[in-house]
């Protein structure tokens, strides 16, 4: 059995800092900001490594999503790094092949491969954000190092692998050895080398973008998907831009809480922080069952209207504004009864009102910050590897909805909505900095943004406190057409009854490895501003950085 409980203080540091899901790639995101980089370079370099030592997890043939922090203008930035679905394909050509809304495609068709948008948000990032003292090169020096020469695998990592090792020993996938040890996964502390992966960022370093999106890469990329049944062109990742996105926010009791738009899902956090803003949230007690009940019913609400309107605003109507709407929000927050567990899951609308990734954060010695979310959304992502390129590709297509009413549906060049969401909190007031967040795990990602931000605000939790705390996650199951509430081990037996009395589909206790479902997380805040909430004064000594690593997940923060 694995043991979750963490023993760490949290990581306090004024120079620097880098928190992720794994010590190399933390170690290799400081080493950038001690050479002169910045946030946005760090985190570039964070990713390259993540993408060698998390393959299950994230990779350069998935996509990446970042908000930066500005410290001189006290400006957020967004970067929507995600891609689009290929221009071949349609939904009339799924229908032919017999998939449909009732009949999807299977989790590693090749068809569920969107334009990777990795590599491009990588080179957007450093060029939008970046220090300008670095190159690309420089950047992913580290990450490449470490693919020549090899590095040791640890204990999570070993099991996540082990876990997704039979998709990259299919048939179908001649090149998924590459990724494998004479054929099986790698054991904790075998070392893994994938020189592959390393002539991959080199061309990437070399030739830009045109590196992965033209020529032999993207060559490679086709052919493995078009042997596999797959439709994306050439064309398709040759005309693949990252956009340049505002980001949008809510103010929760002071706090500014920034999210993407969509097509990602954070207007689910906002929403469900909008639901709770009129509730005595510390008076209800730390995951005592009213607490967590609650917060459930907010859940249930926000995640109804994300799972509709979380779709590509280029294609659809969204409406953002009305769906955020403090009045909105709290019209939906009315229909949570405090006694009883909703069964249905049926979305709003607000115009009538008058899931495998990794998240990782920077806050460099200036003050900026970049929230950086990279992934292959299922773990492996399809499992399909092109050959010489030492990586898989993701399968973010499975969150397109193939029903032809649906705003999310299926559609030549639309981005499929996206769970991948970085998060950043301000002062509401005066535009400071407060902490760089995220959690990531599919749909329990904005659930674990709102529990750890209300560990801190709350319940006065530090950083490392605040990821520690257990956590608990809801989700609508089909077909079953049911919710279930999963509970992780800490949370009271007398907790879980009481939810079950109310109504819930309790599973308790989750421990073990089976706590991944709860996402992993990391949180590096600027000077002890949990503390001093409500009231704050801006004698918090702004200047120390105060960071938190999962222990869910084998990564560390640090910081100098």
């Amino acid at each position: 059995m694995l043991e979750f409980a963490s023993r760490r203080s949290p990581v306090v540091c004024t120079g620097g800092c880098t928190a992720s899901s794994q010590p190399l790639a933390t170690g290799a995101g400081l080493d950038i900001l001690k050479k002169g980089g910045n946030a946005a370079d760090a985190a570039v370099a964070i990713a390259a490594v993540l993408s060698l030592t998390e393959p299950f997890s994230t990779g350069i043939g998935g996509d990446c999503n970042c908000l930066f922090y500005d410290t001189k203008t006290q400006s957020v930035f967004g970067l929507n790094g995600s891609g689009r679905c290929p221009q071949a394909l349609t939904l009339d050509l799924l229908n032919s092949e017999g998939f449909d809304e009732k009949n999807p495609l299977p989790s590693v068709h090749a068809n569920l491969v969107t334009v990777p948008g990795a590599a491009a948000g990588w080179c957007d990032t450093v060029s939008l954000f970046g220090s300008k003292k670095l190159s690309l090169a420089e950047i992913l020096q580290p990450a490449i190092n470490l693919a020549e020469r090899g590095f040791p695998v640890t204990e999570i990592t070993a099991f996540h692998w082990e876990r997704g090792a039979s998709i990259l020993q299919s048939p179908g996938n001649p090149h998924g050895k590459d990724l494998l040890i004479e054929g099986r996964s790698p054991k904790s502390g075998q070392i893994f080398k994938n020189p592959l992966l390393a002539q991959t960022f080199k061309e990437l370093a070399q030739f830009g973008k045109k590196g992965f999106y033209e020529g032999r890469i993207a060559r490679a990329i086709v052919d493995i998907i078009k042997k596999n049944g797959g439709v994306l062109s050439l064309d398709d990742l040759k005309e693949h831009i990252s956009t340049e996105v505002t980001p949008t926010f809510t103010d929760y009791k002071g706090v500014r809480i920034w999210e993407l738009p969509p097509n990602g899902q954070g207007i689910i956090a906002l929403m469900a922080l909008n639901m709770l803003e009129r509730y005595n949230i510390k008076e209800l007690g730390h995951n005592s069952a009213d607490y967590i009940h609650l917060l459930v019913e907010a859940f249930k609400l926000s995640l109804a209207d994300g799972s509709w309107f979380c779709a590509d605003p280029t294609k659809v109507q969204v409406p953002l504004n009305e769906l955020l709407s403090k009045q909105y929000c709290q019209q939906r927050s009315q229909l949570i009864s405090l006694q009883r567990a909703s069964s249905q899951c049926l979305h709003g609308n607000p115009c009538e009102a008058s899931g495998d990734t990794v998240y990782f954060t920077v806050v460099d010695e200036e003050g900026n910050a970049c929230s950086f979310i990279n992934s292959n959304c299922l773990t492996f992502g399809t499992g399909l590897v092109p050959e010489g390129c030492g990586f898989t590709l993701h399968n973010r297509g499975f969150q397109f909805s193939l029903g032809a009413e649906h705003p999310n549906s299926l559609a030549p060049g639309k981005r499929p909505c996206h769970s991948i969401i970085p998060a950043l909190a301000t002062s509401s007031a005066t535009g400071q900095l407060l902490c760089s967040f995220g959690v990531m795990g599919g749909i329990m990602q904005p659930q674990g943004q709102v529990q750890v931000l209300l560990n801190m605000m709350e319940f006065g939790m530090n950083p490392q406190e605040a990821l520690d705390a257990p956590r608990f996650r809801v989700e609508y199951e089909k077909p079953d057409g049911a919710w279930k509430l999963s509970l992780e081990e800490g949370i009271s037996q007398l907790a879980a009854q009481d939810l079950i009395t109310r109504g819930h589909s309790v599973s308790w206790p989750v421990s073990g490895h089976d706590r991944s479902l709860f996402g992993r997380g990391q949180i590096i805040a600027k000077g002890m501003w949990w503390k001093l909430w409500p009231v704050l004064t801006g004698e918090d000594n702004p200047g120390v950085l105060w960071a938190g690593s999962d222990p869910r997940a084998d990564g560390c923060a640090f910081g100098y």
